[in-house]
């Protein structure tokens, strides 16, 4: 609140005045007054302001504006060069604008209108990043309960780890696609889409049978991706109660 009062308040753009003002300040021709700031600009003595178009009498005319301390400085040097004598309307001419930009905080805190319309824009930008917290909370949640997770996952403890059934992880994997049993095998096997895209993958196992020999088995597990975009799915128990 006091940064956003302190941006209010402050005004902070500074004071300007444009070659056509000198022309009026000291009665002389815009364009006059234009070639005695290039011919200063060229010499070195003055830096050369922006180019700005500005309407005037119905058509838009090329001023130079000078603006913060250096632009101060050099309008004292160009009416110095074409009227020594309006230097002191000049000083007069720049209180004036400078005195404009200053705000007073007591008038401001003073000015109902002023407060309404600085607390309404103060509790939209409140809510505005409320909503984008609430926007962003799942996806924070998320990484939070995978952060444990290295590697990959079997499917039992990546439904301990989302805090769901096994079964109903088990369920969601079939019914959607993740998975699926291949004909006279007690395993489950990962579809290729979710393969490439790094959701799930294999694992081969070498077991040794009670003989002596050895068979090879492969198991699904759920990579770190995989449960980046499950522990969005899935809400802890204790949020979705």
């Amino acid at each position: 609140m006091n940064d956003l009062m302190h941006s209010e308040l402050g005004g902070e753009a500074p004071a300007t005045m444009t070659s056509l003002e000198i022309s009026d300040l000291v009665g002389a021709r815009h364009d006059n007054v234009r070639r005695t700031v290039e011919r200063l600009a060229e010499k070195g003595v003055i830096a050369l302001p922006p180019l700005e178009e500005k309407p005037t009498n119905g058509r838009p005319t090329l001023v130079y504006v000078f603006s913060g301390e250096q632009g101060k400085r050099d309008t004292y040097i160009v009416v110095a060069q074409i009227c020594p004598e309006f230097t002191a309307k000049l000083v007069d001419r720049w209180q004036e604008l400078e005195a404009r930009e200053r705000v007073d905080p007591m008038v401001m805190l003073n000015d109902n209108a002023w407060l309404r319309g600085t607390l309404l824009s103060y509790t939209e930008k409140v809510a505005e990043m409320q909503g984008q917290i609430e926007e962003m909370r799942p996806s924070v949640q998320a990484l939070e309960r995978i952060a444990v997770s290295d590697g990959s996952l079997c499917i039992t403890d990546a439904a301990k780890n989302l805090q769901v059934q096994p079964k109903a992880l088990f369920n969601y994997l079939r019914e959607h696609r993740w998975i699926y049993s291949r004909p006279g095998s007690a395993g489950y096997v990962a579809y290729q889409d979710k393969l490439q895209s790094g959701l799930l993958e294999h694992k081969v196992t070498v077991v040794t049978r009670a003989d002596g020999s050895e068979k090879t088995t492969t198991q699904v597990r759920v990579t770190a991706k995989g449960m980046a975009r499950l522990a969005k799915l899935f809400p802890p128990v204790a949020e979705a109660a």
